[in-house]
Order: C-alpha cells, then sequence, then structure tokens
C-alpha cells in the first residue's frame, strides 16, 4: 500500500535515507537529522513532501520517495521532482516501487503537471533498467551542476556585484549586451 507520510513515519524514513546512502556509497555525505527532515515534511508550508509503501502483512515502512515541485518556464506548469526513491532490499520485486512511481505519475496528471524528472547514478544500472522499463529516457543532452562548500559561499559573498571575475557576465545570464 501506499500512503502520506506522516509524523511517526520518520524515524523509518530517516533510515531508510541513511540506507540509501550507504547503497548509493556515500553514506559520509547523508548529515540530515530526524529533527530537519520531520521540520521540512510537516512544517506549517512545507516545500517537500514524501510517501511510504507499506509492507502488506504487517504495515512496516519498506519504501519511500521524497518529492517536490519545480517549475518549467517552456510549459508553463509545475511538475514533480523526485529526490529519492528507495525501497529496502528484501521488499524488492514486490511492485512497491513501481507502486510509488505510479503514484507519483498519478498526482501529476491529476494536477497537469507535465514533467516528472529524477536523477539516478550512472552505475546504478539495476535502476536504470527499471526506469527505462517504465518508459523514462535518460536526459543525456544535460549536465547536473551543483554549487555547494565554499564555492556556494564565495558566490553567494558577490551579491549585487554585476558581471564575472572579469567584468562579464556569463552567456545566458544577465549583465550588459
Amino acid at each position: 500500500m501506499i500512503r502520506t507520510a506522516t509524523p511517526a513515519d520518520v524515524p523509518a524514513i530517516h533510515a531508510m535515507i541513511r540506507e540509501l546512502a550507504e547503497y548509493e556509497r556515500a553514506l559520509e555525505h547523508a548529515k540530515a537529522t530526524e529533527e530537519q527532515l520531520r521540520d521540512a515534511l510537516f512544517r506549517e508550508n512545507p516545500a517537500v513532501f514524501a510517501l511510504v509503501a507499506e509492507d502488506d502483512t504487517d504495515g512496516e515502512p519498506v519504501g519511500f520517495a521524497l518529492w517536490f515541485l519545480n517549475f518549467s518556464t517552456w510549459t508553463g506548469t509545475h511538475g514533480v521532482y523526485l529526490e529519492d526513491l528507495y525501497v529496502r532490499p528484501h521488499a524488492r520485486g514486490a511492485g512497491h516501487g513501481r507502486a510509488l512511481l505510479a503514484e507519483l505519475a498519478r498526482l501529476c496528471v491529476e494536477r497537469g503537471y507535465e514533467r516528472f524528472e529524477w536523477w539516478v547514478l550512472n552505475w546504478n544500472e539495476p535502476s536504470i533498467g527499471f526506469y527505462k522499463s517504465l518508459g523514462a529516457e535518460p536526459m543525456d543532452e544535460w549536465t547536473v551542476f551543483r554549487l555547494s562548500g565554499e564555492p556556494l559561499r564565495t558566490l553567494a559573498a558577490r551579491t549585487g556585484t554585476p558581471g564575472g571575475t572579469d567584468g562579464s557576465a556569463a552567456p545566458g545570464t544577465s549583465g550588459d549586451r
């Protein structure tokens, strides 16, 4: 069964996030706490949401999908960005992952969202094969960029400073054109 997460699910979701991080060989980067997760999911106006997959026999949470809205300036509509999808190893193959994705797809269609997107690690062939079997297409022509840590703080310190380090703006950004 797929259902919307409740505050009581936070410990299980947090544990599964850590399991996912370990699977993705990045456990040391999974620093979010249960308190942060609870606040993000259940504050007055949350910006992130979660679904839980329950085991049919005992109701134990065996998977989750954590997602948020994005927006396409090309379609003029919101979409769903899937931050994490995880099903515990003992529950894989029972349809929980497909059911979580189907529920998010249903939400997209119901609300008029035109895109449902997520990232997958290049080496994660089982997941890539699964996503392709659903009709998902890799966006090979796009490269993901990220600013974090010191580069993020350095750029933030430049607030109000026009142009780049040589005084010119990068193509596709605001500046003197």
